[in-house]
């Protein structure tokens, strides 16, 4: 039986009919609607509709001049930008499907995504040339992404990336490509292949996750829906676009509806703060961890975020502490959500209005989410922690070229489908789903069960403590331990002993960190997420 949530917002209809469209029509339809609305605003350059349309199509042209076809896989490697835009649309108006990756990357991790997605041709951000023929790309457009731009006040343009490569073979710049005759759009099924986000790899390879049109315009339209987004909106742009949760609610949802987009091309905090102000952002998602820093600079003002009417993150849970600040601050509640590369992004959000502190929200449109439990696969009743699965049009088909992997990251409940997201979770009486902890992070206290994103937030309510990431290292008389690594405020200090004194006031005796350790930083996966796993491999490494 489809389990679906308990509240409901009024007004918003349970399921949506989606799309049999590719995404490339999308695209189509807000230019023919909206030919001269600006779409994208990068560093004092802009692009409207149908400037972002035609350069797609005529690097389509060219794509299409050196053998792309529809099915190949083309990687889009660059910051984002509105060559990043006119990248993919590229690809797919051929019929494509598109890889993107972080640029984070080196030669030979992005050797290993050539060879396992089979890829010959790629458009890549100029300052990542060097990097991409060390791992044998076969053909690269090669952009330039901050070609034009120019600094505005308060907005410095991102170092190391006005560059301008000598180019090999037949590689062209992509101003070379765009003189290409323009490529009819390729006939495309909601069925083929779109795009193929790889996961973060903190366990194993990476592996490609398949997902179709389909899947893709679920999200796109999905998160449009549940924010109520309108041609008039202007969102920020400053989740990664190689990332779904950036793909989908920073850029695809806003296309599709004739919107703008401010792109920021890395992260910076006042530039942000003044983007939202100047441009009258009125949607933004984003990671917690941005929220954190961009509270913590010493130019806040909470009036510089009046324009905004939605605030909306996930990737991992806002700390209530930090959540009930920006409150109190700015009168905006921050709606989480809850998704995987797997799922295109969302599965689940917080409704505006009934939004709960350190939830995930409830079920979106046409997604069954339940809860089960680890051994028997039971269903379990509210209340009770188990892994979190589900089914619905977002879910990916597989992993590529990974039928093992594929097999178990699915498991049939009532002769369904669902996925298996390898998260804790629980659910409520109203039907709101909550995050405990990935399945296998955890500390085991002489048999005690300690959820570390638990004790995490917990922490984040101590006012000197800007983060904090806790991980488990080996103890000879309880098997483990918590240590907590922990980020101060700018200006404020503190000492392990009233740390750990604060602590116990705060949680159960077990549940406090013996280790604490004073970092000036956290290092980050290359989609914003705390890396505790290498914080805990070092720690016990170090140990040995």
């Amino acid at each position: 039986m489809t389990q679906t949530a308990r509240y409901w917002p009024e007004g918003k209809p349970r399921t949506l009919t989606l799309p049999r469209t590719g995404v490339m029509h999308n695209l189509r339809v807000s230019a023919e609607r909206y030919p001269d609305r600006v779409a994208l605003w990068h560093y004092g350059r802009t692009w409207t509709y149908a400037q972002l349309h035609e350069q797609a199509t005529r690097l389509a042209g060219h794509l299409a001049a050196r053998g792309v076809q529809r099915g190949d896989r083309v990687a889009v490697w660059m910051q984002n930008s509105p060559e990043w835009a006119v990248a993919a649309f590229a690809a797919w108006q051929l019929g494509a499907v598109v890889v993107p990756l972080a640029p984070m990357l080196q030669a030979r991790e992005f050797g290993f995504f050539l060879q396992d997605a089979g890829i010959r041709t790629g458009v890549i951000g100029a300052e990542l040339y060097d990097r991409a023929r060390q791992a044998g790309l076969g053909h690269a457009v090669v952009a330039n992404v901050m070609r034009g731009a120019h600094a505005t006040p308060g907005v410095p343009i991102p170092d190391g990336l006005d560059v301008t490569p000598e180019l090999h073979g037949d590689d062209v710049t992509l101003e070379t490509a765009l003189q290409a005759a323009p490529a009819p759009e390729a006939p495309v099924t909601a069925e083929d292949l779109c795009i193929m986000p790889y996961t973060s790899g903190t366990t194993g390879l990476p592996k490609g996750c398949m997902h179709t049109h389909r899947s893709v315009q679920a999200n796109v339209f999905g998160a449009g829906a549940w924010v109520d987004g309108n041609v008039e909106d202007v969102f920020l742009a400053a989740l990664p676009f190689f990332h779904v949760t950036g793909f989908i609610n920073s850029l695809m949802s806003a296309l599709s509806i004739g919107a703008q987009v401010v792109i920021m091309s890395r992260w910076d905090r006042d530039a942000a703060r003044t983007l939202i102000r100047d441009h009258t952002v009125t949607l933004w998602t984003n990671t917690p961890t941005m929220v954190i820093d961009l509270m913590a600079s010493p130019n806040f003002d909470p009036a510089d975020l009046r324009s905004l009417r939605n605030v909306t993150g996930g990737g991992a849970s806002l700390p209530a502490a930090v959540g009930q600040r920006l409150l109190d601050q700015t009168g905006i509640l921050f709606l989480e959500g809850y998704g995987l590369s797997e799922t295109m992004a969302q599965s689940h959000s917080n409704p505006k209005g009934r939004q709960k502190l350190q939830c995930l929200g409830v079920p979106l449109f046409n997604v069954d989410a339940r809860i089960v439990d680890l051994d028997s696969g039971r269903e379990l009743p509210v209340g009770e922690t188990g892994e979190i699965v589900l089914r619905g049009p977002q879910v990916m088909q597989g992993y590529w070229n990974r039928p093992d992997a594929t097999a178990e990251a699915f498991t049939e409940i009532g002769g369904e489908r669902f996925f298996r997201t390898g998260d804790l979770g629980y659910m409520d009486d109203e039907g709101y789903f909550y995050f405990a902890d990935r399945l296998k992070r955890m500390v085991n206290v002489s048999g005690m069960k300690v959820w570390p994103a638990e004790v995490e937030n917990q922490l984040h309510a101590h006012p000197a403590i800007q983060e904090a990431c806790v991980i488990s290292v080996p103890d000879d008389r309880s098997g483990e331990r918590a240590r907590a690594l922990v980020v101060l405020r700018p200006g404020a200090s503190a000492t392990p002993a009233e740390l750990e004194g604060w602590a116990r006031e705060q949680m159960a005796t077990y549940k406090v960190p013996r280790d604490w350790q004073f970092v000036e930083s956290l290092p980050r996966s290359p989609t914003g997420k705390v890396a505790w796993r290498q914080l805990q491999e070092a720690a016990r490494a170090a140990m040995a």
